[in-house]
């Protein structure tokens, strides 16, 4: 026969389970607040947001109050009385510009706090003149004589040399003036901050012995803020 087996009761005689963790667990790395670093460049980032907005707003109203329009600048005439190379890469000058400057403005005068003319030839510069400052009012008119004179090494290279041959045989010779400027806009009493401005006028200048500025056409340069 076989035994019976002792019926059991329902009851768990293992070993105990452990009660589950009441803690709470979070991912490290995910702190509520942001660290000290994080703050600060937020910070920055909203303040330099406020500042363009607040510039471009400013720009804004000023311009549609006054209209500004952009002041022109002439070559009206150009003389070049010598403009040759001696053995030793010695360029020898002479030239004398007349520009003009028209502040078309009703109510915007310019101050022209420095004012630097630089000649070049083949991209390389051979003079540099200071010009006297001065201050523009509305709606006028004012002229700069800069003149280029003495001699300064310019090395050219075998196509430069090239081209100022054809040049010198044409009589008329391709010569680059810039005018770097420190300018301030002056608005009834308010004075603007200082800008930088660059006029570049590309000439073509004919060669005279006699100093006039005889087939010299009329030059518009370009400004560059």
């Amino acid at each position: 026969m076989a035994e019976k087996q002792p019926q059991l009761n329902g009851a768990y005689y293992g070993p105990s389970v452990p009660p589950k963790s009441s803690q709470s667990y979070h991912r490290h790395g995910r702190g509520r607040g942001c660290g000290c670093c994080g703050c600060l460049l937020c910070f920055l980032l909203k303040f330099i947001i406020s500042l363009v907005v607040i510039v471009g707003l400013a720009i804004l109203i000023f311009w549609l109050i006054f209209r500004p329009n952009k002041v022109n600048f002439y070559v009206n005439e150009a003389s070049l009385t010598q403009f040759n190379f001696t053995e030793n890469n010695n360029l020898q000058y002479n030239l004398a510009l007349n520009i003009t400057v028209r502040n078309p403005n009703k109510k915007i005068g310019i101050y022209y706090d420095k004012i630097e003319a630089r000649a070049y030839y083949e991209d390389q510069r051979f003079d540099t003149k200071l010009l006297t400052p001065f201050y523009q009012g509305h709606k006028t008119t004012s002229e700069l004589n800069p003149v280029f004179q003495g001699q300064k090494v310019v090395l050219l290279g075998t196509d430069e040399l090239s081209e100022f041959n054809t040049e010198k045989s044409a009589g008329v010779y391709n010569i680059d003036v810039k005018l770097y400027l420190r300018i301030r806009f002056k608005v009834g009493k308010l004075k603007t901050w200082k800008m930088k401005p660059k006029i570049e006028c590309d000439l073509k200048v004919p060669f005279g012995s006699n100093g006039n500025s005889a087939g010299f056409e009329k030059t518009k340069c370009d400004i560059d803020f």
